[in-house]
This record gives structure tokens, sequence and C-alpha cells, in this order.
């Protein structure tokens, strides 16, 4: 579900059908404030999705705003703005995820002890491994052909959990990804053999930057991004739909480069100021997301945000009251506020309302 005013999927007004970004065209100063336009134009700068993943999404990357710019030009069709999108991914639940690259001297153990992998290893970086290797190592997996995926999948298969060592995991996770897909994909390998497994918990989140590999595997998340929808994918996904090998891996980022860097710790917010809201805040200047949770009968004050903001309840029923207006919440309910407006909340019945807010400022 997206809740943006990006062209390909707008939110839409519940009482007219009028789609959002054609309300804030028509009101710009008044919806997002003159300090939001001068930083990122007349546009919402972030879009909201509520993701529901059941098998692993295509392994991806999100290119960079000077390589965006470049492809919007060359393919306005395929790449559809010109705009970079780095992203955030907060667990609704149990949420399974591959994101960024593992340490070096894990990857390295990996292809040591499945001998029939060192064929991926660019020749001239046998002994020295470094983040060019891993560059020619993923376009190596990615160029293989069919029957070479496959017995590089089936090898690794039959290798002892014992030499894996803290990499064990990957054994695990191999049959069930060939379910999904097939024993030819290679995103398998690039996933398992180079990228940090996570299994996360409700309230946990990571930060994907521009050019980071990342593939979701399961899980029901909170996704926010920058305001774009450019992808190149590679993996987990038919052939027909995979974009430049070459591109993609020219492309990658190290950073994340290891588990710890994914994550995106959420912090006690300012904006609450009854002191239940927290805030993920990614290194980025397009969002930020609040998270407040309330009980029946418990309240929260969030303060007057100069910038427009997306609000929307994932569990739990209540009320809002802004502008001198009482309106109801329940899980589903999605509101888009205007800048500079205070709002107040209110947890009522059994269950915990959970609203999340992405803002711009």
């Amino acid at each position: 579900m997206w809740m943006g005013d990006y062209p390909v999927l707008p939110a839409k007004v519940l009482s007219t059908g009028e789609e959002l970004h054609s309300v804030i065209d028509a009101n710009k100063e008044t919806l997002l404030g003159k300090q939001c336009i001068d930083k990122f134009g007349g546009v919402l700068p972030f879009l909201p999705k509520i993701l529901s993943v059941a098998k692993a999404l295509p392994l991806q990357i999100h290119p960079n705003k000077e390589l965006s710019e470049k492809l919007h030009r060359q393919n306005p069709e395929h790449f559809t703005d010109p705009n970079h999108k780095p992203e955030i991914a907060i667990a609704l639940g149990p949420f399974e995820v591959f994101a960024g690259f593992k340490k070096t001297e894990d990857i390295r153990m990996v292809f040591e002890a499945v001998p029939t992998l060192e064929k991926y290893i660019p020749p001239q970086h046998n002994n020295h491994w470094n983040n060019e290797t891993l560059k020619g190592l993923c376009r190596n997996i990615l160029e293989a052909s069919d029957e070479s995926i496959r017995e590089s999948q089936d090898a690794l298969a039959k290798t002892e959990k014992a030499k894996l060592g803290s990499q064990a995991y990957i054994l695990d996770l191999l049959p069930r990804l060939q379910e999904q897909y097939s024993k030819q994909d290679p995103g398998t390998l690039v996933a398992l053999l180079t990228m940090n497994f996570l299994k996360l918990n409700k309230g946990d989140a990571i930060y994907v930057p521009a050019d980071a590999p990342h593939a979701y595997l399961s899980g029901n998340i909170v996704e926010c991004m920058a305001r774009s929808n450019n992808v190149l994918n590679t993996g987990f996904c038919p052939p027909a739909e995979r974009d430049s090998v070459a591109l993609f891996s020219a492309s990658l980022t190290f950073s994340p480069h290891n588990t710890q860097e994914v994550l995106l710790p959420a912090k006690k917010s300012n904006k609450g100021k009854n002191g239940k809201t927290e805030v993920y805040a990614p290194p980025m200047s397009e969002f930020d997301m609040l998270r407040t949770r309330l009980g029946m009968g418990e309240k929260e004050k969030i303060a007057a945000i100069m910038g427009p903001s997306v609000l929307f309840v994932t569990s739990g029923q209540g009320k809002m009251k802004a502008n001198g207006d009482s309106f109801d919440v329940k899980e589903g309910y999605v509101y888009f506020v205007g800048q500079a407006v205070e709002t107040e909340f209110e947890g009522q019945g059994s269950g915990q309302l959970e609203v999340w807010i992405a803002f711009a400022e």
C-alpha cells in the first residue's frame, strides 16, 4: 500500500477521489510550507508504504541521485524520475531481510570452504580481498550460466555445516530460496554468500542507503523512502525482468558492511510532549518517522511539524484532534497532515493504538 503523491500509485482523498498530488499542487504553500518547498520543491519529498512480504522480493539496489538523473534522461519510461531512493524498513512483526554486505572475512571464509565457488573470484584478487573483489565477485555470479549457478548451489548444499561456522545458516535458507525461485537464480548465491541476513522483531528497523543491495524475504513492514521509484533488479526475478548486471555491479556501495551498520535504532522524540513517541531518523534529509503507542485512555500531543506529514494507523483505535476538530483513528486509517498543525491522540478500546507519522521539515 502506497501513501504518497507519487504519480504511479498516488493516494486519493476518500471523500472526493481526488489524487493527493493534485491537492498538494493547488495548495503548496498551505500544505507543504515555504521551508519544505525551498528545500525539496513543490512535492511530498517522501513515500511511505506498508508491505506484506510472503516470498523474497527482487535482489536490488536503488541508484544514487547522479545515476538516477542519467538513467532518467536515457530511459524515462523505465526510470520514471531523477531522484535517489534511500529507504527505511520497520518491522511490524517477525521480519527477514538481506541487506548490505557481510564482513569481508566472513564472505571469504565461505568461498574458501566451498572450492566450487572459487571460480567467481576475480583472478587478480585471489590473495587480497577488498571491496573491488566483491564487486567483481557479484558480477561474475550474476553473469554466470544457469548450469554454473545450479552446480554451485548443489555443491553448497552438500557442504558440512561445521565448515561454514557462523555462516552455517546458509544451508537452512538455501532450499527455501530454491523452492521460491529455482536453482538457476543467481540472486540466491549473491544474497546467501555476500549479504547480511537479519531476523528482526516488531519495532526493529533498518536503513538502506542508495546503491546498497537488499532483498526483503518475509514479514510485514512499514517502509518509507525518498520520493522515487527507481530500481535495478538482478535476482529473485525472471531473467526478462533483470536489469544490467554491469550497471548494478559498478554501482554497489559497501556501507553497510556488517549487520550492526544496517540497523536503525529508535530514539525518544521531542515531538511527543507526553513521552509516548519515538523517532526513526535515517541519515538523510527527506524524512523522519514517528511512532506513537497508546493504551486505553492514554494521550499524546505531537508538536506542530514545520512541513507535511502522512499519518497512518497499524493497530488499535482512538481519537485525533487537529485544528479544533476531532477525528476517528483506527487500524487502516491514513491522513495527510499539512504543515504547522499540532495533533493530539487518545487511545480507546482494549488494544494498543499504534500511529506512525512520516514527515519532512
